[in-house]
This record gives C-alpha cells, structure tokens and sequence, in this order.
C-alpha cells in the first residue's frame, strides 16, 4: 500500500465504535449503511495491510474484497483461497466478538483453500471487551 492508502488505525477504531452496540445485540436496528460500510472497509483493509500478498481473498459483500497473506499470486478466475461472511459476521470477527475457529465450525463463515484460515491469525483487528 501507498503510504497514502495506508489505514488509519484511529478511524479504524472509531468505524467500529460506530456499529458496535449492534454488534453486541443483533436486536438493534441496523446501522446506517454508510457506518456499516466503513468499519467493514477499514477493518478489511487493516488485514491486507498487515498481511499484504495475493494467497488469500477475503470477501465481505457487497462491501469489499481484499487480497492478502503472502504466498502464491492470484491472476484469474477464483482465487484458490477465499475467506467469505457477512458485513456483521466479520465485524464480529474483527473485534473478536466471536472466535474464526467456531464461526467456520458453525457455518457462519466459507473457507475454501489450505491457506484462508491463515486470516485468523490477523484477528482480532479492533478488540472490543466482551461485555460492554
């Protein structure tokens, strides 16, 4: 990354901050999309950032998509790793909410590929305590 695409920890922070009271209780209205967009984003960003390569995609539509973990590069078609969840889900993983061990386990996040579990390792990106 340029260092002026760099991902501003602090904003990072405060996109999560923004949504995390509906992260801690699914029973709140959703956040505006333009909130929910921004915390997916930097918090996605954040793990291509501090594991930049092209092995692994990490997918959370319809918001973004982010290539990341060194190894092998990706040219064409589907990349043969690919981590994939909903906005919530990663936000929940990305705080460490929720563990990526049991969200795979349960279904609530597709892995495909020996390498898209190496994302766990970049988890959480923003802690949050698990009781507010």
């Amino acid at each position: 990354m340029a260092p002026k695409d760099r991902i501003d920890p602090a904003q990072t922070r405060a996109a999560v901050l923004a949504v995390q009271d509906w992260l801690r209780d699914e029973t709140l209205p959703n956040p505006p999309r333009p909130a929910l967009a921004a915390a997916v984003r930097a918090t996605a960003r954040s793990i291509g950032q501090d594991a930049p390569g092209n092995s692994v995609e990490l997918r959370v539509p319809p918001f973004v998509a982010v290539q990341c973990i060194e190894g092998v590069r990706h040219t064409r078609g589907t990349p043969p790793n690919v981590v994939e969840t909903t906005p919530r889900q990663w936000l929940l993983l990305a705080t460490g909410l929720e563990s990526f061990d049991d969200a795979v386990a349960d279904h609530r996040v597709s892995v495909s590929g020996h390498r898209a579990g190496d994302v766990a390792a970049f988890l959480p990106v923003v802690p949050l305590q698990t009781s507010p």
